[in-house]
């Protein structure tokens, strides 16, 4: 990817930063956006460090088009015109839809949805100009088959996927490839605290129990790591997937083969 210039948003911790890594380490330069202004500098820096390639960290709130707008527009001016683009900014809710409120909702909508569109909105028209793009949004499995007590986060998430695939259809003429990565559950930072608090909420004991049944679901019998994600996505951000767009691929170490 060396020449590449690839934005990650939501790029400061998580399956964002290993997606991050694996751009840097093919030679692409990457600009860091995340809300936390302070974490993206930081990563931005450990990663130029550790890849020794062009960085820069950017604040962006995707739920914000103005946000998106500006944090493009520096990430562009620090490392130039931005061919790859990839989304992972999310929150996650665990409520029963009964118990939720019109406030989750609408926060979840702003960030899982409407931010993913705002990226879009900003994104493509320089990529049409180039007539080059790579665009990878994440999704999650949960929108593909549904998930109890992650209802409207999987409604989102179902409304990327259905964005992708018809955006791609819009823009393949130009060169321009979507596609959606939907993991598993993957041990990220926050997975990781919420396991810590149901951890302390139910106890040791009933705790690994659930661990042994939640293991017994994914046939290689393991929980994912952000890497596992980030190979997938730096494939289709690469010129070896310039033929697939619009699909939805799953990594998911066999959790569901929808």
């Amino acid at each position: 990817m060396s020449g590449r210039n690839a934005i990650v948003i939501g790029g400061a911790r998580g399956i964002g930063y290993a997606v991050a890594r694996e751009l840097g380490a093919a030679g692409a330069a990457v600009a860091i956006a995340d809300i936390d202004e302070a974490a993206a500098n930081q990563a931005a820096a450990r990663l130029s460090k550790d890849a020794g390639v062009a960085t820069v960290g950017v604040r962006m709130d995707v739920s914000d088009l103005d946000s998106v707008k500006a944090g493009f527009g520096a990430a562009g001016a620090a490392i130039g015109p931005l061919g790859i683009v990839v989304n992972t900014a999310a929150i996650v809710d665990d409520k029963l839809f009964v118990e939720s409120t019109p406030q989750d909702w609408r926060r979840m909508v702003d960030i899982c949805l409407l931010g993913p569109m705002n990226v879009l909105h900003v994104a493509l028209p320089s990529m049409r100009a180039e007539k080059y793009g790579r665009v990878v949004c994440l999704a999650s499995d949960s929108a593909r088959v549904g998930q109890a007590r992650l209802s409207y986060y999987a409604a989102a998430k179902a409304g990327v996927i259905a964005l992708v695939k018809s955006v791609a259809q819009e823009v393949g003429r130009d060169g321009i490839t979507l596609n959606v990565v939907s993991p598993g559950a993957t041990n990220t930072e926050l997975r990781m605290n919420r396991e810590a608090s149901l951890r302390a909420e139910i106890g040791e004991e009933k705790y690994a129990g659930r661990q042994e049944k939640v293991l017994r679901m994914y046939p290689m019998r393991r929980i994912g790591e952000p890497e596992d994600i980030s190979a997938m996505t730096a494939f289709l951000a690469s010129d070896r997937a310039s033929w697939i767009t619009g699909q939805v691929i799953s990594v998911n170490g066999g959790f569901v083969m929808p």
